[in-house]
């Protein structure tokens, strides 16, 4: 039985890819769903699926940046992209590197694509060369940030309200259905959860190094990995070192 993991943070369209899976593929075991790109990383570094269902735009890291690091952490894993960008799919994805679902989904399309993948697991392999390639090519031509990514916030401070430019943010952290917000002055508490902060903050300054921990890049002096894969994240503005889990680390090689 081959393991899977869906990837998509529309619920509705989630349940939608599940259950048309169970029809089209019934051998196929979904290991996990979920709703974001740093969730599906680590889903997809536990249980080293042999096949993967992306949404290309997720919060935080996109469907890109998951293949990208999966391409480490479980190269074996075979990836179908989800896209609405029928513009750039047909051009992009005839290469065969992987294949692609466009939203929403056709059973019959969908039955093409397992097929498929049948067949390239029954190979045994993937073309890591052809899916970087690829990848490289999505990401010049596809939009995945927000539109106005988020400039301000109001968090508490004990029973104060700060005014915090995202700018001077080190790193937020979940705390439970709140947001901890971590500036050279010390702690604040945002009344969001931290998936919602994800879809507006700017990918280009913002990264996710953790499930729970999301990091400003200006605000990092180094970045050291252990014998374990693990990082260690050194701030400039605070005393406190940030973990960087194992899969997250394939996002800074080019850093």
């Amino acid at each position: 039985m081959f393991k899977c993991v869906i990837a998509e943070d529309e619920e509705l369209l989630r349940n939608e890819l599940s259950k048309l899976l169970a029809q089209a593929w019934p051998q196929l075991q979904i290991v996990a769903e979920c709703e974001d790109g740093g969730s599906a990383l680590e889903a997809i570094a536990e249980h080293r699926p042999e096949v993967a269902f992306l949404d290309i735009r997720m919060p935080g890291l996109t469907g890109l940046e998951v293949a990208e690091a999966v391409a480490e952490a479980s190269p074996k894993t075979q990836i179908v992209f989800v896209t609405a960008y029928d513009q750039y799919a047909i051009d992009a994805f005839d290469k065969g590197a992987v294949d692609y679902l466009l939203k929403p989904i056709a059973p019959e399309r969908l039955a093409a694509t397992v097929q498929r993948l049948q067949a390239r697991l029954a190979q045994g392999g993937s073309d890591a060369e052809a899916l970087a390639a690829l990848i490289r090519q999505l990401g010049e031509r596809l939009p995945t940030g927000p539109a106005e990514p988020l400039v301000w916030i109001t968090a508490s401070a004990g029973k104060d309200t700060r005014l915090i430019m995202v700018d001077d943010v080190a790193y937020f952290q979940a705390d439970h259905k709140y947001t901890v917000v971590m500036t050279a002055e010390g702690e604040s508490l945002l009344r969001k959860p931290i998936r919602e902060l994800l879809e507006v903050l700017d990918p280009s300054t913002f990264k996710q190094i953790h499930r729970s921990t999301i990091v400003n890049l200006k605000a990092i002096a180094s970045i050291a990995r252990d014998d374990t894969g693990k990082g260690t994240v050194r701030l400039k503005s605070r005393p406190e070192t940030l973990t960087v889990s194992q899969p997250f680390m394939a996002l800074f090689r080019n850093m």
